[in-house]
């Protein structure tokens, strides 16, 4: 596995813990590569599942979680019980997905009547991307980060909130994580909201996190 392997497929991301209900016995991250996050919710009393493409992460996962199921979300789908998880994980992954929107209508009815979904989702509006097209002129692909070359949809705050929507899912808590703490940026960032009435606060944020619920169908 690759120093980049290790670095996709690893991640602890500690930020996330406080999102997911301290109750959830059945819970399944999407996405799951070695099982850093979701192992950390493994307790006598949960059943903790994963979805993962990449095989080597899975065989990895396998091992620290009740199952795995190795292959892309669209083929395993099938696998996935309905009205069965008390919350649903996706840390970073929407934005590596042709039609996220899609993958959220059918991930939908796999979560028990109060289940919620919780994502982290990359912000397009984040101040290095924002400096780096205002002074550079330019939207360069990287090897990681918000412009990571694997990223097929870009995100904001807004279109966040809209997508839960438009696939039948309530926004119940968005907060920013990863701040900036870069002495360029957070400058920047700080300047232009100055600037502009501390309106654009969002700057200040690499990713989003969110927790949603299915909206009532009555």
């Amino acid at each position: 596995m690759s120093i980049k392997d290790k670095s996709y497929y690893g991640h602890t991301r500690p930020e996330m813990l406080q999102f997911i209900p301290k109750d959830a016995q059945r819970i399944l991250e999407i996405g799951c590569g070695q099982a850093n996050f979701s192992s950390q919710l493994v307790k006598d009393d949960a059943e903790v599942w994963g979805v993962e493409p990449n095989t080597k992460a899975a065989n990895a996962a396998s091992a620290r979680i009740f199952k795995v199921l190795n292959g892309c979300l669209d083929d395993k789908i099938k696998d996935v019980p309905d009205g069965y998880f008390d919350v649903i994980i996706m840390n970073d992954v929407l934005e590596h997905l042709f039609y996220p929107w899609e993958d959220l209508k059918k991930l939908k009815p796999k979560l028990a009547e109060n289940g919620v979904t919780v994502s982290s989702i990359p912000n397009v509006r984040y101040s290095k991307n924002i400096f780096k097209l205002i002074f550079n002129k330019d939207w360069k692909y990287t090897e990681s980060g918000i412009l990571d070359t694997t990223h097929f949809r870009f995100f904001t705050k807004k279109s966040i909130i809209r997508m839960h929507k438009d696939c039948g899912l309530s926004i119940e808590k968005i907060k920013g994580v990863n701040r900036t703490k870069s002495f360029l940026y957070f400058p920047f960032a700080l300047i232009f909201n100055v600037l502009a009435l501390f309106s654009q606060t969002d700057m200040f944020f690499m990713q989003y996190a969110s927790v949603a619920k299915k909206i009532s169908e009555d």
